[in-house]
C-alpha cells in the first residue's frame, strides 16, 4: 500500500513500552511495517506561537498536497504518449516516494533546525508558493501551444466535408491563373461514384470533358476534381446538389496552403522544444515540493506533540505502513488500545462509537489519543 500513518507518543518509559507492544502486535498480526521517524530538536518558542503555527501548518500541508497532485497530473499530461513511465519521473531526491518517506531525514541545509520554527515554516511556504507560480506560467504556455496544435490537427482529421484540404491537394490538380476556367472540388458518396462519372459532364453547360479525378477518400465518399467555365459555377452547384453531390468551397491558394503547412511544422517544433525543459522542470520541482511536504508533516508532528504532551519536549514519532486496506480498521483498534491511557475519554469514544459522552465533541476522523497524521501516496498514482 502507498499509505502511511505518522504517529507520536510521549517518550517516557510507559509509552516507549507501549510502542514496543504496538510493534510486537502489528508485526505478529502482519498489520503494518513500522519505522522510527526522526525529527530534530527545534526551538519551541512560546506555546501561543505553537498554536498559531499549528493552524498555519495545517493549511500549508493541504496546499503542499494539492500542489504535488497538480504537478503529478502535469507530468501525466506532458508525457501523453508515455504514461506508463510516469512513475519513473515522480521521484524525491532520486528515489521512489515510498523509499524517501520510510528513510526520511531532515534536511538541515535547506531548513536549519536551529532557526525559529516560524522561520522554517516561512521558508517552506515561500518555496512552495514560488513553485506554484512557476507551475502555472510554464504549464499555461505549454497548454496553449498544445491546444493550438490540437486545433490544427483536428482540421486535418475530420471528414471530407470539414477537414482542411491543404495536405491532400496538389497544384497539379487545378487549372490555375485562367480567366475563364476554374477547378472545383466535389464530394461524392461512395455508392454514387458511377453516377458521378456518367453525369458530371452534363450537370451544366461548359463542363470540361474528362476533367474529373479522384484525389482523396474517406469512409463515406470521395473528393473529385472537375473543371468548368467560371460563368456556370452557380448553375453547376445547384445541379450537383440536386444529385447529392456536394461542391466543397475551396480555392487553391499556394500561399495559404504553405502558411498552413508551416504553422503545423512550427507548432510541432515548438512543442518538441518545450517538452524536454518542461518535463525536467516538473521532475526537479515535483521532488522539491514532495520533500517540502514531508518536512511539513514532520513539523506538524513536532508542534502537535508539544501541544499535546507538553514540555520539556520528549516524544517518539513512528511511521506505520499498513499492509492491507482491509487491515486498517484492526490496526486502528490496536493503536487506540495500546495508547488508551493517553486520553481515556477520547479512547473510549473511539473504541465504542455507540457511547455518547455529553459535552464531548470527537470525531473518529480527526482525533485520537495519540498524535496522528496521514500520508497517502496512492493519490499520485
Amino acid at each position: 500500500m502507498s499509505e502511511f500513518w505518522l504517529i507520536s507518543a510521549p517518550g517516557d518509559k510507559e509509552n516507549l513500552q507501549a510502542l514496543e507492544r504496538m510493534n510486537t502486535v502489528t508485526a505478529k498480526s502482519n498489520l503494518s511495517f513500522n519505522t522510527k521517524f526522526a525529527i530534530p530538536d527545534f526551538k519551541v518558542g512560546t506555546l501561543d506561537s505553537l498554536v498559531g503555527l499549528s493552524d498555519e501548518l495545517g493549511k500549508l500541508d493541504t496546499f503542499a498536497e494539492s500542489l504535488i497532485k497538480k504537478m503529478a497530473q502535469s507530468v501525466v499530461e506532458v508525457m501523453e504518449d508515455s504514461k506508463g513511465k510516469v512513475q519513473e519521473n515522480l521521484l524525491a531526491n532520486g528515489v521512489d516516494l515510498t523509499s524517501f518517506v520510510t528513510h526520511f531525514e531532515w534536511d538541515m541545509a535547506k531548513y536549519p533546525a536551529k532557526q525559529p520554527l516560524v522561520s522554517v515554516v516561512d521558508t517552506l511556504a515561500k518555496q512552495l508558493a514560488q513553485i506554484e507560480t512557476d507551475l502555472k506560467s510554464r504549464t499555461a504556455a505549454y497548454h496553449t501551444l498544445k491546444m493550438s496544435l490540437e486545433n490544427v490537427e483536428k482540421r486535418s482529421m475530420g471528414n471530407l466535408f470539414t477537414r482542411t484540404l491543404s495536405d491532400i491537394v496538389n497544384k497539379e490538380d487545378f487549372v490555375l491563373d485562367s480567366e475563364y476556367l476554374i477547378t472545383l472540388l466535389v464530394i461524392v458518396p461512395k455508392p454514387n461514384y458511377t453516377q458521378w462519372q456518367k453525369t458530371y459532364e452534363s450537370l451544366s453547360d461548359m463542363v470540361v470533358p474528362r476533367s474529373t479525378k479522384l484525389i482523396a477518400e474517406d469512409n463515406e465518399g470521395g473528393l473529385f476534381t472537375v473543371t468548368l467555365f467560371r460563368k456556370v459555377i452557380d448553375d453547376f452547384k445547384t445541379k450537383a446538389k440536386e444529385n447529392k453531390f456536394t461542391v466543397r468551397e475551396f480555392y487553391y491558394d499556394e500561399k495559404e496552403i504553405k502558411r498552413e503547412r508551416e504553422e503545423m511544422s512550427r507548432l510541432l517544433s515548438d512543442k518538441k522544444q518545450q517538452y524536454g525543459p518542461l518535463l525536467r522542470w516538473l521532475k526537479v520541482n515535483f521532488s522539491e515540493a514532495f520533500i517540502a511536504w514531508i518536512h511539513i508533516k514532520a513539523l506538524r508532528v513536532f508542534v502537535e506533540s508539544v501541544l499535546r504532551y507538553g514540555l520539556p519536549v520528549n516524544f517518539q514519532a513512528v511511521l506505520l505502513q499498513p499492509h492491507k486496506k482491509s487491515s486498517t480498521k484492526r490496526l486502528r483498534e490496536v493503536l487506540n488500545s495500546v495508547f488508551r491511557h493517553l486520553d481515556e475519554v477520547a479512547a473510549a469514544s473511539i473504541l465504542d462509537a455507540s457511547v455518547e459522552i455529553p459535552g464531548l465533541q470527537l470525531s473518529n476522523q480527526d482525533y485520537f489519543p495519540y498524535v496522528y497524521f496521514h500520508i497517502d501516496l496512492s493519490l499520485l498514482d
